[in-house]
């Protein structure tokens, strides 16, 4: 039986990882991870560890790493994560990286791959982008959801985040830069961190991605 599949993807906020996961996700066969999916699905399931963050996040603070981690532990337990998984928005800091390490034990990280896209580009791509508040499915700003402000996919309301205006892109792409930019310089020395240019069409980079990963011999 071929070892578990865990990648680790990378990137600036509006890099593309939510597609190259979604692509990814399909051809590998594993669960695409994603922290502000896990965070909503705690949530509405109302388990013990789902009322835990419901909390927290209604009294407007942060999730701890100690309360993500322990959501990542439990997705890791469901039947549809043995081959391994794919992981977006977690690790986001160096304390998050290591406590993953623990949680994988010796076979740890298959693939760090990091999106590599200019930062004018990003945030042009995070201020066009809506958001739909129910599904988190995201288009332009000129796909008819996005006008429309109905998702195709749930018939939710779509509409762009206060997140994703100006002011609020520029922290977010600071804060980046100061807790998960590290984690490059973590994968590089465990020797698993490889680069993809995210400046490509969609299909270019996932066939970059899928190259690497042949290439390391991982999957």
């Amino acid at each position: 039986m071929a070892a578990p599949l865990y990648l680790v993807v990378l990137g600036k906020q509006g890099a593309g990882k939510g597609t190259q996961c979604d692509r990814l996700s399909a051809l590998y066969e594993i669960p695409h991870v994603s922290t502000g999916d896990m965070l909503r699905a705690a949530v509405k399931a109302d388990s013990e560890l789902g009322r835990e963050v419901a909390s927290v996040l209604e009294a407007g603070a942060l999730v701890s790493d100690d309360l993500v981690v322990r959501l990542v532990d439990e997705r890791f337990t469901q039947a549809d994560a043995v081959g391994g998984a794919l992981l977006d928005g977690f690790p986001r800091n160096l304390a998050q990286a290591e406590a993953l390490e623990a949680l994988l034990g010796a076979g740890g990280v298959s693939l760090c791959v990091s999106l590599e896209v200019p930062l004018e580009l990003v945030a042009v791509r995070l201020s066009s982008r809506r958001v739909c508040r129910d599904c988190g499915t995201i288009y332009s700003e000129r796909d008819p959801s996005a006008v429309s402000g109905v998702c195709a996919k749930c018939g939710g309301v779509v509409e762009q985040r206060a997140d994703d205006r100006p002011e609020a892109i520029r922290r977010r792409l600071e804060t980046y830069e100061r807790d998960t930019a590290p984690l490059l310089d973590f994968y590089r020395s465990r020797g698993v961190l490889v680069s993809v240019n995210g400046d490509q069409s969609p299909d270019d980079v996932t066939r970059d991605i899928v190259a690497a990963i042949s290439e390391r011999g991982v999957a």
